[in-house]
Order: C-alpha cells, then structure tokens, then sequence
C-alpha cells in the first residue's frame, strides 16, 4: 500500500526506505513443468515478471538467476519479456548470478543492465546441445521389433530406435548453428565492447564469476544484499515477489492434492530418461 500512498504523501510523512523488487529465476528452462519438475517458463515466470516492474517508485529491479540453460526458445522469450518491461517501465534490472548461469540462463543474465555474480558461480557455456540416447541395439536384444510408418522420409530423424544416420545428424547440426549465431549476436548485442576477444567465448566452454569478470561475461563480483545496500542504502528493502496464494495458503493455479498425485502419477510414467537428462544439465557444471 505504501508504494501507492507514498507519491501523494507531503514530502515529510513518505517513507526513506527505497523498495526494490526481487524476483528469483531458478531451474531448468523449458515450456512444461510440474510439481517433480519444476522449470522455467515464460507461461511459468510472466506474471511475476510484470509483478516485478509494476513497483512505480522502485530505484530498480533486482533478478537472482540460478540455471544451467534448457529451451533456447523459452530462454529468449523470458529475457524479452525483461527488456521489453525495463524499457517501458525505464527501469535498471540488475542481474545476480549465485550458483550458475550458463547456456540459457546466461541468455536470461544478459537482460540485466548488470550482471553481478559470485566469485565461485559459474557463467558462460554460450552454445547449443542436443542430446538422446540410442536404444536399436538393446531392442534387439529384447527381441523388439521397431515399427514406424510415416508420410514424408524425414518424419522420423533420429529416432532413438533406429540407427543414426549421418544426413540427419548433419541437418541438426545446421540447425543448431542457426540457434547458436542467435544465441552470440544477443549477447554481443547486450554486452558489446565490455567482451574480451578471448577466441574460447563462444564456444559452449564456461567460467568461474571471477574468470567471467575478465572476459566480459559479468559486470562485477558481489551478493544481492551487499550490493543494493551499497547502491540505495542501509535501509533499502528487498521485497520477494511471489505467486499470490489462494485460500488455502497455495500459490494461485497450482493443484490441490489430487491434482499433484495425477501430476506425479504423470510425471513417474515418463520414465526416469527425462530426469536423468535434467539432472545431467547440472551435473555438467559439477553441480
């Protein structure tokens, strides 16, 4: 309520303390989610995005990012939504970076104004990767047949159970250097003469925070609380933005409990491939 007194309010009776919203971005990036899975969406992280920005007189908007990337797609549209906001709103986004920001989290990162990270964090891995698993072999051994019927020869590349072949392999590797030369013109776009002319920079290698500090990757090294004390104050107030709940105390749009049993009935008839491979994303980072 105060933030919308505050303005009409004589000058002696508005309150000195600056409010900055605080908005956390953590997971992996892709379009679904669920109560196992949790991830990062733009249906997922719009409402607390507009949330965010929605404060008139904050001196900025604070985003903690922790991610090893996912959908580049997904990763664009979230670091779109920030841009676009910041510049309708005219407010400086400052970017903390804790344990990792890498491939599409780094993405998101370069929606801040500045980037601010960990000395131990690790940023980077400015790339695209695409990932499966080859099962023909092990069909066989269960006396599997395989059996799929398309309209259209390439309906079915890279099939995980069939053998690879080297045209589609070659098709997805133009593919992903399309994705990739989006990926490097975004974040010289953002961060421009600030990047070194390490030649590893843009190939899918990633850095400590202090490292990422000499390359040009992060702006400075630092925490969220001692960095917006440093910059509006002592008394500065970091205000979280959240889902609202609802009346039973849960975030709004999140299901009640027979919901989260179908979702996790759902979710363990996937198999555990899906898990693994989400769980690789952070293993690849050592974490």
């Amino acid at each position: 309520m105060r933030r919308f007194l505050n303005p009409i309010l004589p000058k002696s009776l508005r309150a000195e303390a600056p409010i900055v919203p605080v908005l956390r971005l953590s997971g992996t990036i892709m379009a679904q989610s669920s109560p196992l899975r949790p991830a990062l969406s733009l249906a997922g992280t719009a409402t607390l995005i507009e949330k965010a920005f929605s404060f008139s007189g904050a001196p900025a908007v604070a985003i903690s990012i922790n991610s090893p990337g996912g959908s580049p797609v997904q990763s664009r549209l979230i670091y779109k939504r920030i841009r676009d906001l910041a510049v309708e709103k005219k407010k400086r986004v400052l970017v903390f970076v804790e344990d990792l920001a890498a491939s599409g989290g780094y993405m998101i990162a370069i929606a801040g104004d500045e980037i601010i990270a960990d000395p131990s964090s690790i940023v980077g891995s400015i790339g695209v990767v695409s990932s499966s698993f080859g099962f023909q072999e092990a069909i066989k051994k269960l006396g599997v047949e395989r059996r799929i019927h398309t309209a259209g020869q390439n309906k079915a590349v890279l099939d995980p159970f069939k053998p690879e072949r080297k045209e589609d392999v070659e098709h997805l590797k133009r593919l992903q250097l399309e994705v990739h030369e989006t990926f490097i013109n975004m974040v010289k776009e953002r961060r421009g003469t600030k990047l070194s002319d390490n030649p590893d920079l843009f190939t899918g290698l990633f850095w400590s925070g202090k490292r990422g500090l000499e390359l040009g990757l992060v702006d400075a090294l630092g925490d969220m609380r001692s960095v917006l004390r440093a910059r509006f104050g002592d008394k500065v107030q970091m205000k979280l933005i959240t889902h609202p709940k609802n009346f039973l105390g849960r975030p709004s749009g999140q299901p009640g409990v027979e919901g989260i049993g179908a979702q996790m009935a759902g979710a363990a008839a996937e198999g555990l491939i899906s898990a693994a491979e989400e769980r690789a994303l952070w293993a690849r980072y050592g974490l």
